[in-house]
């Protein structure tokens, strides 16, 4: 009977520890996830604000790391504060009425101080509702002061103007641009139609000024072989009037041995008729 009674005295006692360990259990467990829940963490390049139930966003930047934050209370914002790239594509005009398609790609990011601003008037897609928006506003202030021709000859120029008021722009809401650049540059299909019709007509231009200095030199050269052959008559009819005949015998008797120089070495020529005159007649 007394074996029974200690049985029983030792069941109850385990059973007790057992139900101990199982309470210290589940308090454990609420208490581990009551300090998760009140952890978090901020990876690289990131940022956070703190939104609170009772104070709103506050003004206080939380940087990389793990942090703590009332449960049920407080709600971490997070941002990415790296450079991200954005491309916004614009219609706009030129000072000369010309259509102009340009696209922008832009190198951006937020800036941490601004953040709590950010969050309050803009919303974690700051982005979107603000490049778009300013970077058609600076284009179009900007490409309406050139000339479509002054747009390609003077696109470093543009570039830097585009660069300085955007950037001006978009510090205003506290975002930074760290690179912008003119990605595409076209222009509608009547100015680049204009252009095509203005390049031709420029080479038929030049084919035509081409024709005509080509005329003129063949008329100078015309005009220097007239002149030296004038002079060839002048000096051969001086040449004539102080040797007479002289000079025309001596020229035949030249050309008439040439002929029977090449008339002696061609194979066709067996022998010479005697008593008959050749081609030239030599003198007796």
């Amino acid at each position: 009977m007394k074996r029974i009674i200690t049985e029983l005295t030792m069941s109850s006692q385990v059973a007790q520890l057992f139900n101990r360990l199982g309470q210290l259990g589940l308090g454990v467990a609420i208490a581990g996830g009551v300090v998760n829940s009140a952890l978090f963490n901020i990876d690289g390049g990131h940022r956070a604000v703190m939104f609170d139930r009772f104070q709103g966003v506050k003004d206080v930047v939380i940087g990389e790391g793990t942090h703590f934050m009332i449960p049920w209370v407080q709600m971490p914002i997070i941002f990415d504060i790296r450079a991200r790239p954005k491309n916004v594509p614009t219609i706009t005009g030129s000072k000369d009425l010309q259509n102009v398609n340009i696209t922008l790609r832009i190198l951006y990011r937020p800036l941490p101080s601004a953040l709590p601003n950010i969050y309050t008037t803009l919303g974690q897609d700051y982005d979107d509702k603000v490049l778009p928006s300013i970077t058609n506003e600076v284009l179009k202030a900007v490409v309406a002061e050139f000339d479509a021709g002054e747009l390609i000859t003077q696109r470093e120029t543009v570039s830097q103007r585009v660069n300085d008021e955007l950037t001006n722009r978009a510090g205003q809401f506290g975002v930074i641009l760290d690179d912008i650049s003119i990605t595409h540059l076209t222009f509608g299909r009547e100015f680049t139609a204009a252009v095509e019709l203005k390049q031709v007509a420029q080479q038929e231009a030049e084919k035509a000024r081409f024709l005509v200095e080509k005329a003129e030199q063949m008329k100078l050269a015309s005009i220097i072989a007239a002149e030296g052959d004038t002079e060839a008559a002048e000096l051969l009819a001086t040449a004539f009037g102080k040797a007479g005949e002289g000079l025309v015998e001596l020229r035949r008797i030249e050309t008439a041995e040439e002929v029977a120089t090449h008339m002696a070495q061609s194979r066709n020529v067996v022998y010479l008729p005697s008593g008959q005159q050749t081609l030239l007649s030599l003198p007796q």
